[in-house]
């Protein structure tokens, strides 16, 4: 039996042709459409053929839509906590052009790596490289402090790990820093999904790492599929049953369905169910309350681009990172050319404004161009195909079904293994480190760790040597004491005291 569903878009949609064949007893579908035609995939489902331009298009649509979520969303960022905004219309505008801003500017600093290194995933080397180079200001919460780590040599995945990261375990970056992953693996979710971790996980872990697999397996199954439902279906499918992340996306659905016509209800739900903390930073900026924000501008926006924009305005929180995520999925269903014929008042500019060493002459236009020359390198690498068929140039695409790659890590066994790979290596580097900073470094890692009482009682000396080679660090010191407001942050701070690290009298400045 065959399970494919064909959604067509608007009257003037046009699907050039769809059919089936058998090769090695299965079914293969492959479709080809014209803009505003999408594609639902069943379990059969393994290639399909669609034109150059049009995966183009969404491609750029994608970015245009994740841009001015962000951009246009920076004045409602974190306006309306204790209750929803109040927007009831908007225009997309972006009259003087689009600049860096963290929701588009980490991304744009590994696309033009991976282009001029011709490589997708970049290793951890080079990845702690590019951040001492281009990204030294302009940062915060889980950014900031791996920033710093990485000044200790500290390098991914370790920089965003939940034991060294005390905002990894929670912060959204794995979420603002995934779209682009969507956007280079058209069809291709699981390919979405390792992409994005790669580059989520220089900050994040646990379960902002499942909001990465949710958010980038829907914008890559937003090139084929095109009612919402399934493309939360498609998210849905991509994180662990068990996590957090789920639950949010379930609980949301849920209260959609039961007040279809009113967000603010759907909003009061999740603020009241997600926010206890105490109106500390996770109040704000955590996984659970941006999540359900997206999700719900998504059901309440109903794929339409200004009316999703505006729900995820008015849920509030971190608005911005919302509207750009949210956008990005709509933004690829609608496509560029859909959404310049609006007459939005958009000027070709990406002007670089919080990025050191990189292009000061940047264009959407370039920035669109540049995903979609990765987006044929992941096509082809992951079994598909560049091929012209009378004078047109077509993507044959290899389809993926989402699936959760990396489930949720219990964190008690997480700490456990780490611990005992890293505990010679930190004692080395107590006891016999050849380096103020691989002193520096161990001395962090053991009051991370919970190594360091130990290690003070056996080597005494060296210990008061590698604390005071991590005093030479007063940026680490400096978000270790004072830049995270949670309770991992109040974890890290007490083992820190205990092992003879005096909070410093007043912070330094960071960037």
């Amino acid at each position: 039996m065959i399970n494919a569903l064909i959604n067509v878009l608007g009257e003037n949609s046009k699907t050039y042709f769809i059919f089936t064949r058998m090769m090695n007893g299965c079914f293969i579908f492959l479709m080809v459409w014209g803009v505003g035609s999408v594609f639902a995939f069943g379990a059969f489902a393994a290639s399909v053929e669609i034109p150059a331009e049009v995966v183009q298009d969404r491609i750029r649509g994608g970015l245009l839509g994740h841009v001015l979520g962000d951009l246009n969303g920076l004045k409602h960022e974190m306006k309306y906590i204790a209750e929803p905004g109040q927007v009831e219309s908007y225009t997309p505008d972006l009259a003087e052009g689009a600049w860096t801003d963290d929701d588009t500017d980490f991304e744009w600093v590994y696309i033009l790596a991976m282009q001029e290194r011709n490589t997708i995933l970049l290793p951890a080397q080079d990845l702690s490289a590019l951040w001492r180079k281009h990204i030294n200001r302009a940062i915060w919460c889980a950014n900031q402090y791996a920033r710093q780590l990485m000044d200790l040599g500290m390098e991914p995945p370790l920089t965003g790990c939940i034991p060294f990261n005390p905002w990894s375990d929670f912060n959204i970056s794995g979420q603002f820093v995934c779209e682009s992953w969507g956007l280079i693996a058209p069809g291709m979710p699981k390919t979405a999904e390792r992409i994005g971790l790669n580059y989520t996980h220089v900050t994040i872990s646990g379960e902002p790492a499942q909001t990465t697999q949710l958010f980038d397996a829907m914008i890559a199954a937003a090139f084929l599929i095109g009612d919402m439902e399934e493309i939360l279906d498609a998210g849905l499918a991509a994180v662990d049953p068990k996590c957090v992340v789920h639950q949010v996306v379930s609980a949301v659905r849920a209260w959609h369905k039961q007040n279809p016509t009113d967000y603010r209800a759907t909003r009061k739900l999740i603020k009241e169910k997600y926010t206890h903390f105490n109106g500390a930073t996770r109040d704000r900026n955590g996984f659970e309350l941006n999540t359900a924000s997206v999700i719900g501008a998504l059901l309440y926006g109903r794929g339409d681009y200004v009316k999703t924009s505006i729900a995820a305005f008015n849920f509030g929180w971190d608005a911005d990172n919302n509207a750009a995520t949210a956008g990005a999925i709509v933004g690829v269903r609608m496509g560029w050319k859909w959404m310049m014929a609006q007459g939005w008042n958009i000027a070709d500019l990406y002007r670089n404004t919080t990025r050191d060493c990189m292009p000061m002459d940047e264009t959407l236009t370039r920035f669109g161009d540049r995903l979609i020359a990765l987006a044929e390198k992941v096509i082809i690498e992951q079994g598909g195909k560049i091929i012209t068929q009378n004078g047109k140039t077509f993507y044959q695409i290899q389809i993926e079904e989402p699936e959760n790659l990396e489930p949720l890590p219990d964190p008690v066994e997480q700490f456990a293994r780490l611990r005992d790979s890293m505990k010679t290596e930190i004692e080395e580097g107590v006891a016999r480190g050849v380096s103020d900073r691989q002193r520096a470094r161990a001395a962090y890692e053991a009051i991370c760790l919970d190594l360091a009482q130990t290690l003070r009682e056996k080597y005494p000396e060296p210990w008061a040597k590698a604390l005071e080679a991590l005093n030479g660090y007063p940026k680490v010191v400096g978000v270790l004491f004072f830049e995270a407001d949670n309770a991992s942050g109040d974890k890290l701070r007490q083992r820190a005291v205990a092992a003879g690290l005096k909070q410093p009298e007043k912070r330094v400045k960071i960037w």
